[in-house]
Parts: structure tokens; sequence; C-alpha cells
């Protein structure tokens, strides 16, 4: 029988209150293990690089994937969230290593909801920040008094739902592509042949498309908070 239930492997207490450590904590750590030891190696190895000299092996893997950014960052973000791109590259390089440490066997942190609906509060909370610190009376004025005044209750419920629907569409598509991966690992016969392509679609393609999608809804939502 199939269990898609998160190990626990034991507490903590602090201050009077108990923390469970389960399979997405530890994994949690792991992906931010790689992401800080990626970036110390990166600041290590950037002290040698020479901006006059032709880009090779790292520095060429950092270039691009900075140029990249600055280039898809800029294309979708309002001018007035510039400041935000740093936020937002480490909410994405997250949630792909997240999404696709799966390939190597790990559960994915993001097959877990109570991952993804932090990260989309995290998006909740910077979306009201964006839009109060920009244009703080013409923001609460659409909440609050758009169209007219009594519409204010669904308008706060809209609100309300975007880290709900924002949470549930990352941990449904990571979840469900994992539940898959069981199923088919379940069956003899599909085991010897397919999982190694199917690992490739799931854990590597619908992860980073996912992780794309998420960062661009986020991106898109507090644009168009800050944008008067």
């Amino acid at each position: 029988m199939l269990s898609f239930d998160v190990n626990v492997f034991g507490a903590l207490e602090l201050f009077g209150f108990e923390f469970l450590i389960t399979e997405t904590t530890v994994n949690t750590w792991i992906v931010m293990g790689l992401l800080i030891l990626f970036a110390v190696i990166v600041r290590i190895k950037s002290s040698s690089w020479n901006p006059s000299d032709k880009p090779k092996g790292l520095q060429n893997l950092v270039e691009m994937m900075v140029d990249g950014w600055e280039g898809f960052y800029g294309s979708n973000a309002n001018k007035t969230v510039m400041y935000l791109a740093p936020w937002f590259f480490a909410l994405f390089a997250f949630l792909f290593v997240s999404n696709v440490i799966g390939v190597t066997g790990l559960r994915p942190p993001t097959a877990d909801w109570g991952m993804t609906f932090p990260l989309a509060l995290s998006t909740f909370f910077l979306i009201q920040f964006a839009g109060i610190r920009h244009r703080a009376k013409s923001y609460l004025r659409g909440i609050f008094l758009e169209p007219v005044f009594v519409f204010a209750p669904l308008n706060v419920i809209g609100e309300l739902a975007r880290p709900i629907s924002l949470s549930f569409r990352l941990f449904g598509n990571i979840l469900g592509g994992m539940i898959l991966m069981s199923l088919l690992y379940a069956v003899p016969i599909v085991n010897i042949a397919i999982p190694v392509p199917l690992h490739i679609f799931f854990d590597i393609a619908v992860g980073a498309l996912q992780a794309v999608i998420f960062t661009m809804l986020s991106l898109t939502f507090v644009s168009l908070a800050a944008e008067d």
C-alpha cells in the first residue's frame, strides 16, 4: 500500500513549544545547504575572475544565470519594484532546486503544503507591502471602495484567495507527479523501462516549469499592486 504521509524524524523543544522535524524539514535544509554552498563557492571563485577575460566554466554559468535573470525580470517586472529582483531570484532558485531534488530520490519539499503555503504567504505580504508603499491611497481604495464599497468583502476575499491558490497550484502539481511516479514504480513491467524518462519529465521539466510559474505569478501580482 502506497503512503504519501510526511515522515517525522523527531521533535525539537524551543521556548516551551515543540517543533516536529519532518522529512520536509530535513530536505529543505538540504536544499538550503546546496544553495548556500553554491553561493560560497561562487563568492570565493569570483575574487579571481577578470572581467576582461573570456568567461569559462563556473564564471560562464554564473554570468548566463545573471544575464538571463536580468532579462527575464526586466521584461516582466514593473520598474518601481526593480529593487526586489534579488528576492525573486532567491525564490526561483529555492523553488527550482526544491522541485527537481526529487530526481535524486528525495521527497521534494514543495510536495508538502506546509512548505508551499508559507511561500505563497510571503508573496501575499509582499503584495500588500508594494501596494501600500508605492500607492497607498489608490491601492486601499481599490480594495475597499471599488467599484462600490459594498463589494469590499468580495475584494478582501479575492486578496486572501491569492496565497491559497498559489500554494495549492504548486503543491498539487509536485505531489501529483510524485504520486504518479510512485504508482508506476509499483508496476513490475513498467518499472523496468519507463521511470528514467518520466523522472526527467516530472522532476526536472515540470519542476522547472512550476518554479517559473510560481515566480512569474508572484512577480505579476506584486508589480500590479505597485503600479498606479
